[in-house]
């Protein structure tokens, strides 16, 4: 079946010496993953439309691909570029958070199906990553959010309680195995309810940075069967620190 959507580039891996696989989220088919046959060869790319450098990390782009069955590579016929970012992959901080939050995508989305407002959400989401200076801790917020999305955004029925519960993924004044607590908790919650425009007035320190990251992997790790921790995420931590 040959339709055109829009598509975010979650993973490129090369494939062969001349041959890239790369994994997308598209709007109307969820994952779905391309064979791109040839396209480095260095003749043919020259004067192919379709290049190496449209499958970077987040790259937006609009996509005609003959869509196969569930779980087989599909091909592309035309891609095109729909939103060219102006900072992500030449800030050293926004192009790591790009790799990162990459990995975060293709560990935790793996359903073939349309998702519209999540496809939304990851769009408007890495426009505004490119189109803003202070993004330190845009990368935590982004986390935290997409949890929404994938069925354990944090319940905050009973906020004020002395603990959160990343098992149950809700406040309560029980202390047990996997909750967070103390300056840690309130840390923690400073991210609920909150858009990235306010991102700025959240005053988090290098450490408290850390933490909150380290508390929101090991809530996707409890949450997400398969999850993996990115390879990227040291290299976060290192330019964050």
């Amino acid at each position: 079946m040959i339709e055109t959507t829009k598509a975010i580039v979650i993973n490129t891996i090369k494939y062969g010496d001349t041959s890239l696989i790369t994994t997308c989220y598209t709007k109307k088919r969820g994952v779905k993953t391309y064979l791109l046959r040839g396209i480095l060869k260095s003749k043919k790319s020259k004067k192919s439309k379709i290049r190496p450098a449209y499958f970077q990390p987040l790259m937006q782009l609009n996509v005609t691909a003959n869509h196969n069955n569930k779980g087989n590579l599909n091909s592309v016929r035309e891609v095109e570029v729909l939103n060219f970012y102006n900072s992500i992959y030449t800030n050293i901080k926004k192009q790591t958070i790009a790799l990162f939050l990459a990995e975060i995508v293709h560990y935790s989305i793996r359903e073939e199906e349309q998702n519209t407002a999540l496809y939304k959400y990851l769009e408007t989401s890495f426009l505004w990553l490119d189109t803003h200076e202070s993004v330190s801790n845009f990368h935590l917020l982004f986390l935290l959010n997409l949890t929404k999305f994938l069925g354990f955004y944090p319940d905050t029925n009973n906020k004020n309680a002395f603990y959160f519960d990343l098992i149950e993924g809700s406040f309560t004044n029980h202390n047990k195995p996997n909750t967070v607590s103390g300056a840690n908790l309130v840390q923690f919650k400073k991210l609920l309810g909150i858009n990235f425009d306010v991102l700025h007035t959240i005053d988090f320190s290098a450490s408290n940075r850390q933490v909150i990251l380290t508390i929101l992997i090991q809530y996707f790790e409890l949450h997400l069967g398969g999850f993996k921790k990115p390879k990227s995420l040291a290299i976060l931590k290192s330019v964050f620190n």
